[in-house]
């Protein structure tokens, strides 16, 4: 059957929808035969019918080759859109909430390695009060010692971490029998700690529960909500940007 003869002036390109199409056309046919068409005894609305199951059949195979062309090309671009983009530290503690659970990638300096093992970096922002701490995943293991003081792109996931009347009083368990963990072999891994949490300044342990305490309480009477919460990014990934 010749394609050009189905529709006057309308060609249809011979892939595999349209194929379909013809093979229903040609069962249509095959049960009118060709001299009824041009039987003055036919009825107009038997035509009409026909007509009309064409146009029909044909618009909506067009139109799902169209959708299906669409859906395809959007989903390629968001890909390519979610590979390619790199977070800035500032744009991370601000869409956290967000950002729970997703895997992204961001680029930034690292101002500290935890020298106990290297599981622990922290990365800043604009400033020293934009910071994160990165853990090693177990695809990464530890961080290189080089890491420190150079521009680290990492890729991983955003976790919350939260703190609550709970967590405090283990803690506190943990102080007395001298279990607590430390970053480092000073202070400067626990100085690195309370600015990725945003803590005042405290000259013991006891004192920085005591003010989480605190501004867990100040949050409660203000939100509705007796934790903190603190972010950092579980690690899958990281290279050392030259």
């Amino acid at each position: 059957m010749n394609v050009k003869n189905i529709s006057p002036g309308v060609y249809l390109k011979p892939n595999i929808p349209t194929l379909n199409l013809l093979n229903t056309y040609i069962l249509v046919f095959k049960k009118v035969k060709i001299s009824s068409i041009f039987d003055r005894n036919l009825k107009i609305g038997t035509m009409k019918h026909i007509l009309l199951f064409i146009m029909l059949t044909t618009i909506t195979a067009c139109l799902l080759t169209s959708c299906k062309s669409k859906t395809t090309q959007s989903a390629t671009s968001q890909s390519q859109m979610s590979q390619s983009q790199i977070l800035e530290v500032d744009d991370i503690l601000a869409r956290a909430d967000s950002l729970t659970g997703k895997t992204f990638t961001t680029e930034a300096l690292c101002t500290h390695i935890c020298a106990h093992g290297g599981g622990k970096i922290f990365l800043m922002g604009s400033d020293d009060t934009k910071t994160i701490r990165v853990e090693a995943g177990t695809k990464i293991g530890s961080f290189k010692p080089e890491t420190v003081n150079n521009l680290v792109r990492i890729t991983g996931k955003l976790v919350e971490q939260r703190i609550d009347e709970a967590y405090l009083t283990e803690w506190e368990a943990q102080v007395k029998a001298q279990t607590a963990e430390k970053h480092g072999t000073t202070e400067q891994g626990c100085a690195s700690e309370q600015k990725a949490r945003g803590e005042a300044p405290a000259n013991s342990i006891e004192e920085r529960i005591t003010n989480f305490r605190q501004r867990i309480a100040d949050r409660q009477a203000k939100e509705g909500k007796n934790y903190l919460s603190f972010y950092y990014i579980e690690g899958d990934t990281y290279e050392i940007v030259e």
